[in-house]
This record gives C-alpha cells, structure tokens and sequence, in this order.
C-alpha cells in the first residue's frame, strides 16, 4: 500500500506542478498580448504626432524633420497628379469608378488637425503679439 499512496503523491504533486505552469503559461502570454496591445497604442500615438506636426510645421520644418515632411510633401504631390491621370483616363475611356477596383491602403486619410498650439514667443508672428 506504502508504493500506491508514494504513487498517488507523485501524481497529485506532478499535478499540481502542471497546473502551476498552465497558470504562468497563460500570464506570460496574458501579458504578452497586452504589451502588444500596448506597443499598438505606441504606434498609434507616433502617427498622430506626426500628422500634428506636418500640419502645423510641415512648410516650415525645424532641421531634423526637412528631409520627412518634404518626402509627405512629395508623395502628396505624387497622389494629386496620379489622381488628376486617373481622372483624364476615365474621361477618354468612359470609365466609371464602378468599374475599378478599390485600391486598399494602410495610410489613413488626413484630418483636419484642431489643435491647442500655441508657438512659443521666439516664433509667434506679429498678428500673433498682442497689440499695445
């Protein structure tokens, strides 16, 4: 009887061992989840300060940021002129825009920017300055 209760023991204590790393298996990936979820919010955040700067200072960059805000600027242009093509192409063609297939993209649309900026008092304009 002595080597089935020893038996028993091991069983209930692999048992329990099991169910100890079930539980650390689903919190590591518990969190694993929610840092990417997290990680997600990150890049979130990222897009959006940078729509807010290249609509406040997209024509008048500081040095660090010229060479990104004039490649917006650029593709911007590019999509304009693609855009007035597609136009042209479907005026000739009698094309309409039921007969193209929607094109997906993972740029989201621009919106308008509300912002509370206010340029500190080194760069406010003269319309800027209170008058006296």
């Amino acid at each position: 009887m002595a080597f089935l209760d020893e038996l028993r023991d091991r069983a209930m204590d692999l048992g329990r061992a099991g169910v100890a790393k079930s539980k650390q298996l689903a919190e590591i990936t518990r969190l694993s989840l929610n840092n990417a979820s997290e990680e997600d919010a990150i890049k979130k955040a990222y897009v959006e300060i940078g729509k807010l700067y290249y609509a406040e200072r997209g024509m008048a960059p500081e040095a660090a940021y010229v060479s990104l805000c004039e490649k917006i600027t650029a593709a911007k242009i590019n999509i304009e002129e693609n855009k007035a093509r597609i136009a042209e192409l479907k005026a000739e063609s009698g094309v309409s825009d039921a007969d193209v297939p929607p094109v997906k993209t993972d740029v989201p649309p621009e919106e308008p920017v509300e912002s509370d900026f206010v340029p500190p008092a080194d760069e406010a304009s003269d319309d800027d300055k209170p008058q006296e």
